[in-house]
């Protein structure tokens, strides 16, 4: 991932794009703290390696994930949950970063959720082909607050649902930049991500990443 290629900072038009009551996608919203984010990220990385979680019936998930925060979700035969350490390291997960914060903070603002505080965030490395299913994310213990989900990388295609598993989703296309916030009446909904085409991105390479900001606790 090469840093110096977001020295300059495009003039890229922002917009919102309404997902249903309580759910928006803002367009670039992140693009123009990029820099900031990426050397933040790469902290994290050094101190928590992104790995393969494996699901409770013993799957490798496609998708490499790491955490900062207070709590990281993790997966394993005892399930889903939200723990305070690595359980790889044994150690305490990274500090959620300044800049972290920060973005999640003014997105969910931006989306009209005052005050959001995360408490955990996931973070998400696709690779071509990986994919993540239709899943509710209701293993947190506050859902009056918002998921911040901000896309960096090479894109994506987000199914937002319904909730119900069954019903019909909405393909968006998520581009470098994008973030993705839903509460309040969407904060349920179920979402996921199809398998990812091949691409590059100059900063990330053949990579997609993801930040999703969490009021776990």
């Amino acid at each position: 991932m090469n840093l110096d290629l977001f020295e300059k900072i495009p003039d890229i038009e922002r917009k919102e794009e309404a997902l249903g009551p309580g759910a928006v996608v803002l367009r670039k919203f992140a693009i123009a703290r990029e820099a900031e984010l990426l050397v933040a990220l790469r902290e994290v990385v050094s101190q928590a390696p992104f790995r393969h979680m494996v699901t409770p019936g013993g799957y490798r998930m496609s998708v490499a994930m790491t955490n900062c925060g207070p709590l990281g979700w993790v997966s394993g035969p005892s399930g889903y949950r939200y723990d305070p350490r690595d359980p790889v390291s044994g150690l305490a997960w990274p500090s959620l970063p300044r800049p972290f914060a920060s973005l999640a903070a003014d997105a969910a603002q931006k989306a009209g959720f005052e005050d959001f505080v995360p408490d955990a965030c996931l973070i998400n490395r696709y690779e071509p082909g990986a994919k993540l299913s239709l899943h509710q994310d209701k293993d947190e213990c506050d859902f009056t607050q918002p998921i911040v989900s901000v896309s960096l990388g090479i894109p994506a295609v987000f199914l937002f649902g319904g909730l119900q598993r069954s019903g019909p989703t909405v393909r968006v296309n998520l581009s470098h930049g994008d973030i993705v916030v839903w509460g309040g009446p969407a904060r349920l909904r179920y979402h996921g991500v199809l398998a990812l085409k091949d691409g590059e991105h100059p900063g990330f390479g053949r990579h997609r990443v993801n930040l999703t900001f969490r009021k776990a606790g």
